[in-house]
């Protein structure tokens, strides 16, 4: 009686992900999941005052008022201010997978696909800048922690955040750069490879889903995964560059009319000694190689744009 009880509930328990009823998620071994915290900036909920481009119309001398109170005046003294939110960001290590994947022709192309699979999870407490008012009238601004916001200058009561990931991986010494490619007849071969009792989601289904905030009780974190194809055999030295996590940014402009929005971006250092004739994930390190001679070192970090041995940084770009 108990064997056939037994039987019983691992059947049951086998067919709870074509039911698609929940299940908790898999208990990972230590070390298999990098967790990169966020890191939040007050300055960030700050920026100016900018140079003023393209308003050369606005320009004008007042013949009853001060100039200070034209609009170009004033609008040259702003400082912009913005919620800042952020989510924290994990991955499992990078790895390949050989699929079949359908052409025009109707014929399938066995081709490597290099995936990484991530969780992003809603830890709440982000930056709102609040004005404080002192005797004189005058106002200084603080940035308290909040759990709930959500976007730029609003608020929900879920303190839910939708995540619209860019994943771009770029091979540093090549300089050459492959966008996340959403490849479906992957996702499955990954799903079953990784045992993941969660569903992995690809960057377009991630981007429909509202991650709500998590507590230490009650994890709602979701998983997805990245893939890419047609990466360059001979890729030694390389890093994945994230956007989304946060909606953190900064403007350069410049008098003579040149606006451009940086986006602050999650770098993944990797490398990988091996060469272009056995391409297989055991070689994939994550962070920078450590050379003895000094020479060869800082141009291994001139690659990567950076001084100092970092498996990962925050970034504008």
């Amino acid at each position: 009686m108990i064997r056939q009880l037994s039987c019983t509930t691992v059947a049951v328990l086998l067919l709870l992900p074509c039911l698609g009823l929940a299940q908790e998620p898999r208990k990972l071994a230590p070390g298999i999941l990098r967790v990169i915290p966020s890191e939040p900036l007050t300055a960030e909920t700050f920026q100016g005052p900018i140079p003023l481009v393209n308003v050369s119309k606005l320009d004008w001398d007042p013949h009853y008022s001060p100039k200070s109170y034209t609009l170009r005046e004033m609008a040259a003294k702003t400082v912009l201010r913005r919620n800042i939110w952020n989510l924290e960001f994990a991955f499992k290590p990078l790895r390949m997978i050989h699929v079949d994947i359908p052409q025009p022709t109707g014929k399938m192309r066995r081709q490597l696909i290099w995936y990484m699979v991530y969780r992003v999870k809603n830890n709440g407490h982000h930056f709102v800048p609040v004005a404080l008012q002192d005797k004189f009238g005058h106002k200084t601004y603080v940035s308290q922690s909040a759990p709930q916001v959500v976007n730029i200058g609003a608020a929900d009561p879920s303190g839910e955040i939708r995540f619209f990931p860019q994943f771009v991986f770029e091979t540093l010494e090549r300089g050459k750069s492959y966008p996340d490619r959403v490849i479906p007849v992957a996702i499955p071969l990954i799903e079953q490879r990784e045992a993941s009792s969660a569903k992995l989601l690809s960057t377009v289904e991630i981007s429909r889903v509202s991650i709500p905030v998590s507590t230490p009780n009650s994890d709602r974190s979701v998983w997805g995964v990245a893939t890419w194809e047609a990466i360059d055999p001979e890729t030694d030295f390389f890093s994945i560059f994230v956007q989304g996590l946060t909606n953190a940014y900064h403007i350069d402009a410049s008098p003579q009319g040149g606006i451009q929005y940086r986006f602050k971006t999650l770098q993944l250092n990797f490398w990988r000694p091996s060469d272009q004739f056995f391409e297989h994930e055991r070689e994939i390190r994550y962070g920078i190689p450590a050379v003895s001679n000094p020479e060869e070192q800082a141009k291994i970090l001139k690659n990567y744009g950076i001084t100092q041995r970092l498996d990962h940084l925050w970034v504008y770009r």
